[in-house]
């Protein structure tokens, strides 16, 4: 009988599991609790919820709640950024995107997101690591769907990564993987979508480089 209580007592509400990427603001809690940060406290010191950064909160998953959990930085990122400008408005980009892709193998201590407007890097609390935000079109990248375990998030595919990384490489301070990252999706890119988005991105001087880097001649 304890076990089922203490499982029952552990349930959020609806609202809370349908946000994107699981994350949640005590702010946009005001429709559910009469008072939000309270409450949200009071489900983060049981372990429900995880404290990412200020003000920002990933749903614990059921399996590990009461247990040592840390959600991945660019996940997390991915949630943060979608707290604030709303689902299907931010994509992770960069070296970030680049990790996401499999094409950076160690954990990096910051993340890369694209997103509509200006907005200051946040600090996560949970680890030395921080967020960055750059404003883009959002809407104009190349991105595809990816799978993390916090649901999915928007990606710059591997061609748009490769010239993100290109053109701005110290972006993310992860200078010493760019060139790996992008030797391993060149690989992976379709060389007429690769051209056609430098095309009109105008990012000439960013595919060239790509393809010095890569090691290969573009045909």
């Amino acid at each position: 009988m304890v076990r089922v209580v203490e499982r029952r007592s552990t349930l959020l509400p609806s609202e809370l599991w349908r946000a994107p990427l699981r994350t949640v603001r005590p702010q946009d809690l005001a429709g559910i609790y009469a008072q939000p940060r309270s409450e949200i406290a009071r489900l983060a010191e049981r372990g429900v919820l995880h404290r990412v950064a200020h003000g920002y909160y990933i749903i614990v998953p059921p399996d590990y709640v009461g247990r040592t959990w840390l959600p991945g930085l660019e996940a997390a990122a991915a949630g943060i950024g979608s707290s604030i400008y709303g689902a299907g408005q931010v994509v992770v980009m960069g070296i970030s995107a680049a990790r996401l892709l499999g094409a950076v193998p160690r954990a990096l201590a910051t993340a890369v997101v694209a997103v509509p407007s200006q907005h200051r890097p946040v600090a996560l609390t949970d680890r030395s690591a921080q967020v960055r935000f750059v404003r883009r079109d959002t809407e104009a990248l190349d991105a595809e769907r990816v799978e993390t375990p916090l649901g999915p998030a928007l990606v710059t595919t591997p061609e748009q990564t490769v010239l993100d990384l290109a053109r701005r490489p110290e972006l993310g301070n992860a200078e010493a993987e760019v060139r790996p990252a992008i030797e391993t999706l060149y690989r992976r890119s379709d060389s007429a979508r690769l051209m056609q988005l430098a095309a009109e991105q105008r990012l000439g001087v960013a595919l060239r480089r790509v393809e010095s880097w890569a090691g290969h001649e573009h045909r």
